[in-house]
Parts: C-alpha cells; structure tokens; sequence
C-alpha cells in the first residue's frame, strides 16, 4: 500500500470539507430532482465504461448538469460516479474521496458560472450562439477548478516542487473540456427542448466514438513509451555509472528543442532522441563502459562505434522519426572532427545538435567514475566556449537562457563509494564524454 503523506491527507479533507459546504443549500433548492438522479446514474454508469474501455472521464454529464441544475445540485451529480469509481492505486478511499469532492468543487463552480451569467435562460429558450458564452465561461471556471486542485495536490501528494506543480495544467487541460463543453451544452438544450432527455442522450454516441479513437491514441503512446522505457533500463543495467543520464539528456534536449520554438511533436522527438542517445552502449562491452582508467586508443575507438550500433538498434522503430538520425549523430561536431562521420556544420541533424549540447551538459554536471560534477555556471560557460567549433551556438544559447531562467538541478549518478579518480580527457572533447 502506498503511503499518502500527512499533508496531503490534510488538503483532501479540507477539500472534501469545502465540496460539503457546497451541498449545504440542498434542502432549500428547488431543483428537479429526477433529473439530478437521471444525471448522476448516467454519469456513474458513463464513468465506469470511459474509465475501462476510453481512459478517459465522462465529463459532458456533468457539464450539463452544470449547464441545466442550481449549484448544489450540479454539485451532486459527480459524487455517486466519483465514490464508486476505482482507483489506479491504493489506499482506494482518500483516492476516491479526493476525486469526489474535487469533481464536485469543479461543477459547482462551473453551474454558478453559468447561472451567474444568465445561461440557464439562454439553454431554456436555446438562444443561440448567446448560449455559448456563459457556457465557454463555465468550461473555464470547471477547467480553472480543476487545474488549481489537481496542482496542490501534485505538491502536496508527489512533491512536485511548487513553482512546477500548476505549469501547464490548465493549457494542457483547456482544449479537451472545451469539446465537453460543447457536448454537454448539446445535452442541455436538447434535454430543455420538447424532443427531453432521450434526445439529448444521443448527443453522447458520437463522443464515444471520438474517445475510441483517442482511447486507441492513448494505447499506442503508451507502448512507445513502454518500448523506450525498455532499452533505457536496459543501458542503465549495462552501464551503472551514468544511471538516470539519459532521462537528463532528454530533459534537457526538451528544453533546448521548446526554447528554440519547435512544435509540441518535434519536441516529443527530440525528447526521446535525448533519452536514447546512448542506447548503442548495449553493443559495447561492459568492461570498457566501467573502465575507471584511461581508455586506450582501441577501446575508445570501440566506444565510438556506439552511435552505429544505437542506430542499428533504432532504426526500425518507425515512431521515432528524425530521433533515429540524432542517435546516430549525437557526437558530430560542427567542425568536422566528431564521428561516427565527421559531419560539418549543417550536414549534422538539428536534433543532432540539440542532443549533442544537453548530453555535455549532463556530463559536465553529473559526478561519474572519471570525473567529478561541475558547477552548472560552469558548465555553461565550458559550452559556450565551445560554441562555434564543437557545438550549435544556438542550441548552447537556448540551453543557457532557460537554465539561467528556470534553473537546474544536476543529480550525481556515479555507483562509487569512495571518490572519483581523475582521468584525462582524451581529444580536448567537453565533458569527456563517452
């Protein structure tokens, strides 16, 4: 069983205790109850299918609970589904409790939205396109809810640090509940029209064929995500020394490639081109991966047949993309004295480059067998030196804005007890790097 830790414990019941003082007004609120009733099966019912065949949450009901029911009773729509849902991890109450009274708070904010804005009269009379405004107002709010909810307890819960735990939830978040959103609005002039709520029960077969689709979209990621979760475990049983290297690399790759204004897919590539950069060390033997002694002049040239062998790994891997060139060509330099082909300038892939500047970066800034970490400043100042002859200059600038901007923070790596013999870069190379 997994711990919850105290706090977080602390600010689910302070939550729950909130989503309670919601439903208070409930005695007092004329609502249609068979209504609520008719929601909250429905929701309960469409939570239990989404969750097992979409991965996904059934999030039109309770919009149009929010868009049809006075805010107490919207409210009370998503506590049956949300109760007697299951949980991906245990203890299973605090998980479901948390689930309720978040989900309750969203809709209640989002009904009061709503009807603050008039909009039950809007859906009433189907005025349309007014009827969208206080509807888009309410997805907000419910998306708003939510995004502040789900980051306290990401810092409370799974210690994300405080400054990372609201980032981009609610982006991330907007686009999909805005398609609820309308879905649920459907549901709710459809319901209040003389055609009542069979007709409005319609409007959910298409979503549920769109959340096949995307349920489809889902798996398909996973497993690629599966498959390079794989090989990196694998090259860090190999090579224990550099453990968590890769997952660095590709981090910092992420940042250089979304600096550099790339699109969201190409940034995913590059991130994993980052991840399995080294991936070819499975070709090299062992021995010469934990060598702590200076490498000869033949075990570093078998070291350096490492890209190949990455790429031979890689290549077909359809998925990765252009992620399969940057394995390949990771330690080009733009002078052309880099392997395995001695590329110039811009014959070297831009995710090439990319990768090539965050793997000297994590070199320099991780402790190994052979050398010790550096200082991030550092570091950075060895790659802008660098800059021009081994490394992009734009990639060593994109790298260094968003570091000197959002910080850094370098994790030592090395399996060694005792400290780290010094050993001496072969080639002048940043980092000296393997």
């Amino acid at each position: 069983m997994e711990a919850i830790p105290g706090r977080a414990r602390a600010y689910v019941a302070c939550v729950a205790l909130v989503a309670l003082c919601g439903l208070f007004p409930l005695p007092g609120v004329h609502a249609p109850w068979g209504a609520v009733a008719l929601l909250a099966g429905l929701y309960a019912a469409g939570e239990r299918i989404a969750r097992r065949w979409f991965a996904g949450t059934f999030y039109p009901v309770l919009l149009a609970g929010a868009f049809l029911l006075p805010p107490p009773a919207a409210a009370l729509v998503a506590l049956p589904g949300a109760l007697l849902s299951g949980a991906d991890r245990r203890p299973l109450l605090p998980r479901r409790i948390w689930r309720a009274a978040q989900l309750s708070l969203a809709v209640w904010a989002a009904s009061w939205t709503h009807r603050w804005l008039d909009g039950r009269d809007a859906v009433a009379t189907s005025d349309l396109p007014y009827a969208l405004l206080p509807a888009g107002a309410a997805v907000v709010a419910f998306c708003l809810a939510l995004t502040l909810l789900d980051g306290g307890i990401l810092a409370l819960a799974e210690h994300v640090p405080v400054r990372r735990a609201w980032r981009g939830l609610f982006r991330r978040s907007l686009g999909p509940l805005a398609v609820h959103g309308l879905a649920g609005l459907m549901m709710a002039v459809l319901w209040r029209s003389p055609y009542g709520p069979v007709a409005a029960l319609l409007v959910l077969l298409p979503m549920c064929v769109s959340w096949w689709v995307f349920a489809q979209y889902h798996r398909e990621r996973a497993a690629h995500q599966a498959t390079i979760r794989a090989l990196v475990q694998a090259v860090d049983i190999k090579d224990g020394y550099t453990r968590g290297h890769s997952e660095r690399v590709g981090q910092a790759s992420m940042l250089i490639a979304r600096e550099l204004g790339m699109d969201e897919e190409r940034v995913e590539l590059v991130r994993f081109a980052g991840i399995l950069h080294d991936v070819g060390k499975l070709g090299v033997p062992t021995r010469l991966l934990r060598k702590d002694g200076p490498l000869t002049p033949e075990e570093r040239r078998v070291i350096e047949l490492h890209p190949e062998y990455g790429h031979e790994i890689v290549r077909g891997i359809s998925f990765l993309g252009e992620a399969r060139a940057a394995v390949l060509h990771h330690h080009e330099r733009l002078d052309g004295s880099g392997y395995p082909y001695g590329l110039v300038g811009d014959q070297i892939p831009e995710p090439a480059r990319v990768v090539a500047v965050a793997d000297a970066f994590d070199a320099m800034t991780s402790t190994r067998s052979y050398s010790r970490a550096r200082p991030v400043e550092a570091a950075l100042a060895e790659l802008e030196r660098c800059a021009g002859a081994q490394f992009d200059p734009r990639m060593v600038t994109a790298l260094c804005r968003v570091l000197r901007r959002e910080g850094w923070h370098p994790a030592v790596t090395s399996d060694e007890p005792h400290p780290p013999r010094p050993r001496a870069p072969a080639g002048g190379r940043t980092g000296a790097r393997r």
